[in-house]
């Protein structure tokens, strides 16, 4: 369904107060404000993530340890816990041969 038919089939924006209309505009413009400083930001980090590299580090390891950072201790060990024991079932740790 079109816009325009939408339009046709609900109530005139007339029919909306003044009051709500700013409300509708400042939440649509601060809505905007955010996007537009989350773009900047995420331009920012991978600005940070390129000079990493340039210096020699792991960009991939480094987004690694900041995905660990964010869990909190517990979630972070079961996590570890669990990639070691499929890792040892498959004898990639702990001398064991593959199957």
């Amino acid at each position: 369904m079109a816009i325009s038919e939408v339009m046709e089939e609900s109530a005139p924006a007339e029919n909306l107060l003044g009051s709500a209309k700013d409300h509708l505009r400042a939440f649509i413009e601060r809505i905007e404000r955010l996007e537009e400083e989350k773009a900047a930001l995420a331009e920012d980090i991978r600005e940070v993530y390129a000079e990493a590299k340039g210096t020699g580090f792991d960009t991939k390891a480094l987004r690694t340890i900041i995905r660990l950072r964010k869990l909190e201790d517990h979630e972070r060990m079961e996590q570890e816990a669990l990639l070691a024991t499929y890792m040892h079932a498959l004898g990639m740790i702990g001398g064991l041969e593959s199957q």
